[in-house]
């Protein structure tokens, strides 16, 4: 126990475990278990206490009233307020502006008491639902006397109606019965069908009575303050004042005095309350000490110590009231040894005090309360904020503050320099600046200073062997001028006039010819004035690392550039100590502010490498802990605000308060230095490493003093075990070495004797509290104390701390918080984090809105997040035995608490939904659930990977310029994003999900493989990181290509026989048509393990043999690859040929006059369709520009410039300059439109039905020409060139015609092939189904389209194969689409379809998917009736033609479209 008892020792609410102020393991104010021991003290003693709230004060002479939580209502709120007509009035705020009040008139002579009820602006029809709670008595029960209009209601209550008066309702109830101790009650209100409750309970009066008259009855303090703690409990735990606390306290005394007054004796009343009986009681009650000689107070402390020393355990009430008697009979032995009261409390104060208790075992883990988690709708929690315009944050990346005077010199200073520049300082000095340029030569080092001071200013330097050391400068060096001194030299500035540079400054030049000196220290000297460096020396390092660096840093694209510079600049003076870092990142809060996004990045990317040890802490300088607990407060109101005012960039401003702790103005970084003297002394550890560690602290307190203060305790623990000590202090990444590089080092080991291991573990404890409450954002105890507070009295010299509690916490939150206290050490971690997350989900409100004490909250979630970090880690072992229900739930908190971490988590959150859809389809027995589990947790790494790009794209390119700049070590700058990414609960999200999905593989049936393209093949293996960066790449050797990224747009390059890949792209996206088309073997291997095999065999020859669910892969040699088909010379190109298409004369054609001559397949193909399928089935109206419009358009007069600019560029393209692309596609779109091609469009729009652009406006009209063109260019796209050139077809015979339609604003989007495309079974359909359009299909878009097989003998039954995974669906207003179609796309032996574009005249629109509510998903009827329908569209149109077809169409409103088909390659 600390010497001061009353900053150590915290009272709880009595009686209950859920009424639990923090534990003692808390910041000093706070213990745990019950609240124990909380007897009313009367006593002279000057550590009498008083309990408020969550705090504990000590002053003389003061009753301790009831322990209480606080309690932060919602309607109805009751209030206590006075009537001079009445004894007791109270009110309660019932909803918007209606109140209810309450007066209790008290008995006249014939004992009867009235009640009042009153409401104000209620309904016409209340009803109050009654009953009498009789003395001795928890539930009410039915009075005989009632008002009229009474009925009795279910043999459970009376209701009696309100009378309605103007707005009021009133109502008075008469009690005759003296036995009623109070009214308890709601109000019904008919008009509305609603009750109306007292914080979801009753409402509850007392009734007055008359005074009794009679002897003065004594009631024991313990029965006392049991009574009070139930009345608060009845009352819905309200927070009250103190005043209230002891009106609350004697009330309860007066109901025990009466009690007794009616005939009930001691015995019976202690029975009540404990609930328990002298009848089932199984041993003698221990006598009760009516008289004794000990004071409350040290009956208190020492029941206290007993609690400690039993393992801290949730006494039940009797219990506590025993321990409370044996800890003061304890005493009153002491006592009687003939000891004085004095010599007791000291005796109590340093744990003398020989007790006997039973060490209690902690609750088993499979015995867990659990928390009852709220209902909630997830979709609440998505944070999404607009994109930070780009424009915004380029124009402040390019227009830097104006250079100042010494600025622009020292950049005209280095362009002459010829030598390498060491170093490059500007310090602040007055109203001006001083430059200091180290450059090396030839062995010589040579410093050039200048400034811009106008005053004539003298250098007072000398030169130093070890850094900080005045060594007097050899006379060989000084310049012109100089004076020796003792210990130093003094050398003039002079004004530059000679070397020509446009900013004149006071400058001076030194060359030092010794490499043995590696700084200089100086000061500077004007007329009487020493110019400081803010207080302290200027300090220049010759050393070459953090200059070298900077020709590494790049240009600082993609950064703040301009303030890390600033950053950079000051980082000599942030090294002095924390007080100065955190002043220096407040002062430069408004220009990352301005900077936007990147802006606060630089500053995380700064304080992350101090946070890392990668800066230095501190050098050279002395600061005091308030000091430095002042900076840090200061900055964190910076973030607080920005927080506020900025909620785009809210996840990474948390991120920077993280790596910087709390502080807290003043006291309480003060205590740090404080305290370590009081242990000192009270421990008698004054010499060896615990001075050494004083004066550390004194000097600079860091968050490395958290861990040693944690590897003292642990020696302390392990019996003094120096192997401890060093193995914590390690495994936190301090090192002997790094002990000794204080500024006030640490030399020596501890050395504790066996008696002082019990003091020294308890004020250690304290004092870690304080540490953390400085240093740590995300310690828990001290971020729950910090909310709830506290206050600690001072002892002697040392400061108090008063922590006022946060206002404005939901009610039940700080139950919540005992109870993650309670379990956050279990070993079963399932229950604490259903716990950690419950409490994360109530804070989040109070996090969205302003409050002088937001950061406070923002810590605290901070470091619940952490919390929920270490159970995963810690509960890995218990799911090894975990069904995938167990790990699916597990998953879906784990998920939950990353949503609740980052900003844009709308993809996260519908993840989440979606594992909780998981969890139902398996709880209710849908044999689905595994495949679309499946679904889920693909979808959820694209999240995470999603989210792991954006971290990368934001941070590294700061961490990368300014850590070079900084000369942060190279590995800690490549694993930057990495390690900011594995300290979030995303790595493990990402392990966990590795556990399951073998699991639902397995379950699923799906196997480790799916096959796109099932060819056989031999090849040697090769391993890239994406297709997209070898897909033009010609491979001499047959070649198995093992891609870790393929998007689905990719071409399969030359001489690649097969791709395999982890990724999952659709067996209908480009990149798979254009596999099977080309023979080449294609398949996704989910298997990690099997992957990681083939990867170990690059450069080797692999046969493949696809089955319809698996690849065979073995070995063989060069002989088994010359004899392989795959050798053989493939018939080419020599055979297929295009023919240039001509301008038949019309610029635009309707669908009936579509011919071969016209325009490609895709438009013939759909024209065909229209009135041969099936009525049910829509083809959408079309007209086309045909082939020849193009050349047409551009030989047109009016653009001839931009033909001119064309014939410059296809001549570079045809000698091999291949950049040409992009220049042609952008002069394509320079093209303007002949007005008859504009006339005839419009004519052949309308007589189609369809819409014409022009009438909504001269815009319109040129978004669709826009998007006319963008057609066109689209034959220079470089994928579709390139494919032309490698099957050797005449690019420039290649023609497109654009087929025009209007857009259907789709449900749904799928493509079928009536042939499977995997196995090539033509008796089955497959396809593929996506949100919205369907370029989130075909095109590049991540995820998996929900799959289906479909037997052409039974099209009812579909067979769904895969959900899908896509996080994205376009969708688009009602609008017209120009497609692509030229007359190569459907060239045999030339798959042309989709190397060209579509495009729509309006954007289409990203939109995240919720599968949770999508019917395709949710509602097997309504899926199976759609998919069916697909199914039998699909086999009608192969049918029509007579060929197995690939088919694109659309679903609106239940109805099917089909937008095209084709034969199927």
């Amino acid at each position: 126990m600390s010497n001061s008892l009353g900053n150590n020792l915290l009272y709880q609410g009595f009686l209950t475990s859920t009424v639990l102020e923090h534990k003692s393991r808390i910041t000093p104010p706070c213990v745990g278990g019950n609240s124990l021991f909380q007897q009313q003290v009367i006593s002279k003693s000057p550590l009498s206490t008083e309990f408020r709230g969550n705090r504990l004060r000590v002053q003389k002479n003061k009753k301790i009233p009831m322990g209480k939580k606080r309690a932060f209502s919602t309607y109805p709120h009751a209030l206590l307020t006075t009537d001079t007509s009445s004894e007791l009035a109270e009110k309660f705020s019932l909803e918007g502006n209606i109140e209810l009040q309450v007066d209790v008139r008290p008995p006249t002579s014939d004992d009867a008491s009235f009640v009042d009820f009153q409401v104000t602006n209620g309904s016409d029809k209340l009803f109050l639902h009654w009953g009498a709670v009789k003395f001795g008595k928890e539930t009410w029960s039915l009075p005989n006397d009632c008002p009229d209009g009474t009925k009795v209601y279910k043999n459970k209550a009376l209701r009696t109606p309100f009378v309605k008066s103007g707005s009021n309702s009133i109502l008075r109830l008469e009690i005759l019965d003296t036995a009623i101790e109070a009214i308890e009650f709601l109000i019904y209100d008919e008009a509305r069908d609603k009750w109306i409750k007292n914080n979801g309970g009753n409402f509850r009066v007392k009734l007055s009575r008359r005074e009794i008259r009679g002897p003065d009855v004594s009631v024991p303090e313990e029965l006392v303050q049991i009574q009070s703690y139930l009345r608060w409990e009845r009352k819905g735990k309200q927070n009250y004042t103190p005043e209230k606390e002891k009106e609350e306290y004697e009330a309860a005394r007066t109901e025990l005095q009466e009690e007794i007054a009616r005939g009930a004796s001691i015995q019976d009343i202690r029975a009540r309350l404990t609930k328990t009986n002298d009848k089932s009681q199984s041993k003698e009650e221990p006598p009760h000490v009516t008289e004794s000689d000990i004071p409350d107070d040290l009956a208190q402390v020492q029941a206290y110590i007993r609690w400690e020393k039993a393992g801290k355990p949730n006494y039940p009430p009797e219990r506590q009231i025993e321990e409370l008697e044996e800890a003061r009979r304890e005493l009153q032995l002491e006592l009687e040894k003939g000891i004085t009261l004095d010599e007791l409390r000291k005796k109590i104060t340093k744990g003398e005090i020989k007790t006997k208790v039973e060490k209690h075992l902690k609750r088993s883990s499979f015995a867990v309360e659990r928390i009852q988690r709220k209902k909630r709708d997830f979709g609440q929690l998505i944070n999404k904020y607009p994109s930070s315009p780009a424009v915004q944050v380029q124009k402040v990346l390019e227009e830097p503050p104006a250079l100042s005077k010494i600025k622009l010199y020292a950049k005209e200073k280095e362009e002459q320099v010829d030598d390498p520049i060491l170093n490059k300082k500007i310090f602040k000095v007055d109203d001006g600046e001083l430059l200091v340029l180290v450059a090396k030569s030839s062995g010589k080092t040579k410093v050039h200073l200048a400034t811009d001071l106008n005053q004539p200013i003298t250098l007072h330097w000398a030169l130093s062997r070890s850094p900080g050391e005045w060594m007097v400068p050899p006379s060989s060096i000084l310049p012109p001028g100089s004076i020796v001194l003792d210990k130093a030299a003094e050398t003039p500035f002079s004004v530059s006039s000679s070397d020509g540079l446009t900013s004149k400054v006071q400058s001076l030049d030194i060359v030092i010819e010794d490499g043995n000196f590696v700084g200089m220290p100086f000061v500077l000297f004007s007329g009487e004035k020493w110019i400081k460096n803010q207080g302290s020396d200027f300090y220049v390092d010759f050393s070459a690392a953090s200059k070298l660096a900077l020709k590494a840093a790049g240009d600082g694209s993609g950064t703040a550039k301009s303030l890390l510079d600033k950053i950079a600049d000051m980082e000599s003076e942030a090294q002095k100590s924390f007080m100065h870092r955190f002043n220096i990142a407040a002062d430069l809060m408004e220009d990352a502010t301005s900077a936007g996004e990147l802006g606060f990045a630089g500053i995380l990317v700064w304080m992350r490498f101090m946070a890392t040890r990668q800066l230095i802490w501190n050098k050279n300088y002395n600061v005091k802990p308030r000091e430095i607990s002042k900076a840090q407060d200061r900055l964190t109101d910076l973030l607080q605000n920005a927080f506020t005012s900025h909620p785009q960039y809210r996840e990474t401003l948390r991120m920077i308060m993280s790596t910087v702790g709390r502080g807290g103005e003043g006291d309480v970084g003060q205590r740090i230095r404080d305290e370590i003297l009081v242990i000192q002394r009270k421990n008698d550890c004054k010499g060896g490493m615990m001075e050494e560690w004083h004066q550390k602290l004194h000097n600079n307190t860091s968050p490395d003093d958290v861990v040693i203060c944690q590897a003292l305790i642990d020696y302390i623990k392990s019996d003094f075990d120096i192997g401890v000590y060093w193995k914590t202090l390690n495994e936190n990444g301090i090192t002997k070495e790094r002990l000794l590089s204080y500024d006030r080092a640490i030399h020596s080991e501890p050395n504790f004797r066996g008696d002082q291991k019990d003091g020294l573990l308890r004020d250690l404890g304290h004092y870690m509290r304080t540490l953390k409450a400085v240093h740590s954002g995300a310690d828990l105890e001290s971020a729950i104390a910090n909310c709830m507070g506290y206050k600690t009295e001072g002892e002697g010299f040392m400061v108090g701390v008063q922590i006022n509690p946060v206002s404005g916490l939901p009610s039940g939150f700080q139950d919540l918080l005992h109870f993650v206290l309670d379990h956050v050490e279990d070993k079963n971690v399932e229950t604490l984090l259903e716990g950690l997350l419950e409490a994360r989900e109530e804070l989040r409100p109070l996090l969205l809105k302003p409050n002088n004490r937001l950061k406070d909250l923002l810590f605290l979630d901070i470091a619940l997040d952490s919390t929920v970090r270490t159970a995963v880690e810690r509960g890995y072992e218990e799911l090894n035995s975990a069904n995938p229900e167990q790990l699916m739930y597990f998953i879906s908190l784990v998920l939950e608490n990353l949503a609740l971490s980052v900003d844009d988590n709308e993809d996260l959150v519908y993840c989440l939904k979606g594992w909780n859809q998981a969890l139902s389809m398996s709880n209710g027995g849908n044999h689905h659930w595994a495949l679309f589990a499946k679904a889920v947790l693909d979808r959820t790494r694209l999240a995470l990977a999603s989210k792991a790009e954006w971290y990368h794209h934001l941070l590294q390119p700061s961490a990368e310029y300014l850590g070079s700049i900084l000369g942060v070590d190279q590995w800690a700058l490549n694993i930057f994003t990495e390690e900011i990414i594995r300290a979030g609960s995303a790595a493990s999200l990402s392990s966990l999900l590795n556990r399951l999905d073998p699991v639902l593989r397995k379950t699923a049936n799906l196997g480790s493989w799916q096959i796109i393209s099932p060819v056989e093949a031999v090849g040697y293996v090769v391993v890239v990181d994406e297709l997209i960066s070898v897909q033009n790449e010609i491979y001499e050797k047959p070649t198995i290509l093992v891609a870790k990224s393929v998007k689905g747009e990719e071409e399969i390059p030359d001489g690649a026989v097969a791709l395999i890949t982890p990724d999952m792209p659709d067996v209908l996206s480009h990149v798979s048509v254009r596999a099977r088309n080309g023979k080449v073997c294609f398949a996704t291997c989910f298997d990690p393990n099997i992957l990681a095999d083939l990867q170990a065999k690059e450069g080797r020859i692999l046969l493949l043999k696809p089955t319809p669910s698996d690849v065979i892969y073995s070995e063989v040699n060069e002989i088994e690859l010359q004899s392989s088909s795959n050798l053989v010379e493939a018939e080419t190109s020599a055979t297929l040929r295009l023919v240039r298409k001509q301008f038949g004369g019309c610029y635009a054609i309707s669908a009936d006059e579509f011919t071969s001559e016209m325009v490609g397949a895709k438009s013939r193909n759909i024209a065909y369709l229209k009135g041969k399928v099936p009525s049910w089935v829509g083809i959408p109206t079309s007209v086309a520009l045909p082939f020849g419009v193009f050349e047409k358009v551009l030989s047109d007069d009016i653009n001839q410039g931009v033909a001119k600019e064309l014939q410059i560029l296809t001549k570079k393209l045809s000698e091999g300059e291949f950049n040409a692309l992009g220049e042609i596609r952008t002069t394509v779109l320079e093209l303007s439109a002949p007005a008859q091609l504009v006339k005839e469009l419009k004519e052949k729009m309308q007589g189609s039905g369809m819409p014409w652009p022009g009438d909504e406006g001269p815009k319109r009209w040129e978004q669709a020409w826009m998007a006319i063109k963008k057609v066109w260019a689209s034959k220079w796209n470089e994928r579709a060139y390139f494919s032309t050139r490698k099957v050797k077809l005449d690019h420039d015979y290649l023609c497109m015609a654009v087929l025009v339609q209007e857009i259907i604003n789709a449900d749904y989007a799928f493509v079928i092939h009536t042939t499977n495309p995997s196995s090539g079974d033509d008796s089955e359909i497959y396809a593929e189904v996506v949100r919205g359009l369907g370029e989130t299909l075909v095109g590049a878009y991540p995820g998996r389209a929900l799959s289906f097989i479909c037997k052409k003998k039974d099209l009812n039954s579909p067979q769904v194969l895969g959900y899908p995974s896509k996080p994205i669906g376009l969708f688009i207003k009602r609008s017209i689409i120009f497609r692509s179609d030229s007359n190569g796309e459907d060239l045999e032996g030339y798959a042309g379809a989709g190397l060209y574009d579509s495009v729509p005249m309006d954007e289409e629109e990203e939109v995240v998917i919720d599968y949770s509510s999508d019917p395709l998903i949710t509602d097997g009827n309504f899926r199976q009736t759609i998919l069916s329908n697909i199914a039998r569209a699909g086999h009608a149109i192969e049918e029509l033609y007579g060929s197995s077809q690939d088919i694109e169409g659309v679903v609106r409103d239940g109805k099917l479209y089909v937008v095209q088909t084709r034969p199927q390659m």
